[in-house]
């Protein structure tokens, strides 16, 4: 079943860095928002047809407004080229209810943050949260240079927060003298870009670092894997079977045959279209699963994963 969708209104739109605006949204009618967690990310349906997933960067506390921020992307396909040139404070848009797949664990007993960029929107989220809840928690914050770094000088005025700007040391961030570091029983938490990620997930196995978390912007892996052979897929409440042909999409067959499927991204990182797996074993290459939950074989996402096999039951 499809998440209710939100109408909002936007608040206020500040310029926070080189690129970056952060977009206020709330109910037009003064109501409250749905809950959220630190961690957290909303699906903007945006005026020229796209969505697009963007992380939450206020307080969970604050029941009244959603705040996200969005960087220009120089690639962009059409999401963040919308928000930065066409969107304005006034502007009623669609959004989802929240969701989370990067939640915090708040059983650690220390939290070590890194944030690349953009990826600082949920990082500082936690952040916050966990010295709110009088956690031990510390950050350390990266980006090409300090004026492309949002909400920097707020951050760097807190204790336990580190920073790197590369056009000032002249190199990437040493992310394995800093994690070596840490004690090991601490939770590892990384949002960024994919080169950043991989190395990040690279050094934490080398560590043996047991507790790691990561939020993507794009898939691990390419969206050419999705080329494969055909297979079926069985639909145990709609009591339909589909054929997916070689090189479609499992998201896209299902959604020719009238599934109504929610779904946003079409990337494998907003975890709208993840679905239960009742038989067979799917060919994940989401970047929202972990690599136990990808082995359980429980739920995949549609959108870009596809078979091992030759066939999938599927609980739609």
């Amino acid at each position: 079943m499809n998440s209710p969708l939100l109408t909002v209104r936007v608040q206020a739109m500040r310029f926070e860095a080189q690129g970056i605006v952060s977009v206020e949204l709330m109910s037009p009618a003064g109501d409250e928002l749905p809950a959220f967690t630190a961690g957290a990310h909303i699906d903007l349906h945006l005026g020229n047809g796209v969505v697009r997933s963007y992380s939450l960067l206020n307080a969970p506390a604050e029941r009244h407004r959603y705040i996200v921020g969005v960087l220009n992307d120089r690639n962009s396909r059409g999401g963040s080229r919308y928000v930065h040139e066409q969107l304005r404070v006034g502007s009623t848009l669609t959004v989802s209810a929240p969701r989370n797949n990067f939640p915090l664990d708040e059983s650690a007993v220390h939290s070590v943050l890194i944030a690349g960029g953009i990826g600082i929107t949920p990082i500082s989220c936690m952040l916050h949260y966990l010295r709110g809840q009088g956690k031990s928690a510390e950050l350390l914050y990266c980006a090409r240079s300090r004026n492309e770094a949002a909400f920097a000088e707020a951050l760097l005025a807190l204790p336990q927060v580190h920073s790197h700007f590369d056009s000032e040391q002249g190199s990437p961030p040493d992310l394995r003298n800093f994690l070596a570091s840490k004690p090991k029983d601490a939770h590892f938490y990384c949002c960024g870009p994919t080169p950043m990620l991989q190395a990040f997930e690279a050094i934490c196995e080398e560590l043996g670092l047991a507790h790691v978390h990561v939020e993507r912007f794009s898939a691990a892996e390419s969206l050419a894997a999705v080329q494969g052979d055909a297979y079926v897929a069985e639909l145990a409440r709609s009591k339909q079977t589909i054929t997916v042909p070689a090189g479609k999409s499992l998201l896209d067959a299902l959604l020719d045959a009238g599934l109504q499927v929610e779904h946003s991204c079409r990337e494998g990182v907003c975890g709208a279209c993840e679905t239960k797996v009742l038989e067979g074993e799917p060919e994940h290459r989401d970047g929202v699963l972990s690599k136990s939950e990808k082995a359980s074989n429980k739920t995949m996402m549609v959108c870009v994963s596809g078979c091992k096999g030759r066939r999938l039951v599927l609980d739609l």
